[in-house]
């Protein structure tokens, strides 16, 4: 009797825990207005990084250490813009729409099981509109500090975020979308 009482009380301390996680998650995001943050992305094993703002909802602004690259979103379109290419694309036909959509993660992440990550990471994967997502947060900070998703030639793109600073004053013209040259 004694081992069943105990094996009960292990999993109200375990979904205790568990939402707890979620609960400090959700609000970190709800107290999010924008983020900017170093980042490192690998595209099947080629390596890029940079610095980025995100300002919800949607809008991204994204600057390649090499290459004189950016990406950018307003909101409705997404750009790619390097020296020689230019592409642009309409945001919701991207997974950066989900991620970028930080209402929509509160609303996944209250329905989402949580998966712990060497005790240092909290992850949420979000399967949408042919979309798989995998979502990461500290499991100290409850910062979002990275996602998997593939892209839309299914090239698997991990991204990891780092000097994350939140709710910082940004330039009025940041997520506006670049010419083709």
């Amino acid at each position: 009797m004694f081992k069943y009482i105990f094996i009960f009380i292990f999993f109200i301390l375990l979904s205790n825990t568990q939402a707890s996680n979620k609960e400090k998650i959700i609000e970190k995001l709800q107290n999010t207005k924008n983020l900017n943050f170093n980042f490192e992305q690998n595209i099947n094993g080629k390596i890029e990084g940079g610095n980025c703002t995100i300002q919800y909802p949607k809008k991204i602004y994204c600057k390649y250490i090499k290459n004189n690259k950016i990406l950018v979103s307003n909101g409705k379109s997404f750009v790619v813009k390097t020296e020689s290419s230019f592409y642009r694309y309409p945001l919701e036909k991207t997974p950066l729409n989900l991620i970028l959509d930080k209402d929509f993660l509160i609303k996944k992440i209250h329905n989402l099981r949580e998966k712990i990550l060497d005790e240092s990471y909290i992850n949420f994967t979000i399967i949408e509109d042919n979309n798989e997502i995998h979502i990461f947060f500290d499991n100290k900070t409850f910062n979002l500090i990275g996602w998997q998703t593939k892209d839309i030639y299914q090239n698997i793109n991990v991204t990891y975020l780092s000097s994350i600073q939140e709710n910082k004053q940004i330039e009025k013209n940041l997520f506006k979308l670049p010419i083709q040259n």
